[in-house]
């Protein structure tokens, strides 16, 4: 029965993690798609001022049309569908968290009854998401191994160094690195937009009035995009769990953590990330894992 129930749990895991993918992706092409229609239902509204007819009423349909488009688009990020992704994203993640529990077994898997336990949490997890299976439809589990882990010890390699090292690490890193170009962008189409105004004043009849509109329009979009996605939010979020998961780390070599205590913490770190974005994400994006 050991292996049944774990390795359920396991394939429930790669499918609510499919699932939460699919949404994940769904959401940024569309914010993608927003971005790009405006920025160019911008730029073909400027053109459509500074070029003769009919080539001008041509780019004007352009831009009401790219306009149209990223309203249109906006729907594939509206509200319920990151509600959607979020809680589907949650339920992968309490799903893996039972199951490293359960492979180390410890806490309320550590008792001769931990495959009924495994079970029962699963039962109570599915029944939580009920309204949200229809988001796993079509989806099978991927043949995969289980993760090699059977104690403590190896969960504190293979969980908690391997979520440290391989994914909040990294991931910081990455938001950092995005919040930095979205800044020099921000920054550079700004001193664009000042320059030209400055010319403008300069030269009255220097016809570039409407690209101080395109570069503001561009700026504006750029930085709802870059607030959409929370790179900021991302970077602090990664930071500070790596530190605590590193921290955990650290008391269990020097003999401060017992061994439930430890997979216990360590969980409730990874939660707390997990669970700080469904708080904070009624319009935003959470990571994913695998």
């Amino acid at each position: 029965m050991t292996i049944d129930a774990i390795t359920l749990l396991w394939d429930r895991q790669s499918i609510w993690s499919q699932a939460a993918n699919r949404l994940k992706a769904r959401i940024s092409r569309a914010r993608v798609l927003v971005l790009s229609f405006t920025v160019a239902g911008a730029v073909a509204g400027a053109v459509s001022a500074n070029v003769p007819q009919p080539a001008g009423r041509f780019c004007a349909a352009v831009a009401a049309v790219a306009l149209a488009l990223a309203a249109l688009a906006a729907r594939g990020a509206a509200p319920e569908i990151v509600r959607d992704w979020t809680r589907a994203r949650s339920m992968s993640e309490a799903l893996k968290s039972d199951l490293y529990s359960r492979l180390a077994g410890v806490g309320k898997f550590g008792g001769t009854d931990r495959d009924e336990v495994v079970l029962r949490a699963l039962a109570e997890l599915s029944a939580n998401a009920g309204d949200l299976v229809r988001h796993t439809t079509g989806l099978s589990p991927r043949v995969r191994p289980l993760p090699a882990v059977g104690d403590v010890e190896s969960y504190a390699t293979v969980r908690v160094r391997g979520q440290l090292d391989d994914y909040y690490r990294p991931k910081s890193r990455l938001m950092a690195a995005r919040v930095r170009t979205a800044r020099r962008w921000e920054i550079g189409l700004a001193a664009a937009a000042a320059g030209l105004a400055a010319v403008v004043a300069v030269f009255p009849t220097f016809a570039a009035s409407a690209w101080i509109g395109v570069l503001t329009t561009v700026t504006t979009a750029i930085t709802a995009h870059v607030g959409a996605a929370r790179y900021s939010y991302q970077q602090v979020e990664f930071t500070r769990t790596a530190d605590e998961l590193e921290r955990l780390l650290v008391d269990r070599a020097t003999g401060l953590t017992a061994d439930d205590d430890f997979v216990a913490d360590s969980e409730r770190v990874i939660s707390i990330q997990n669970e700080g974005w469904m708080a904070k994400l009624g319009s935003t994006e959470r990571p994913a894992q695998q």
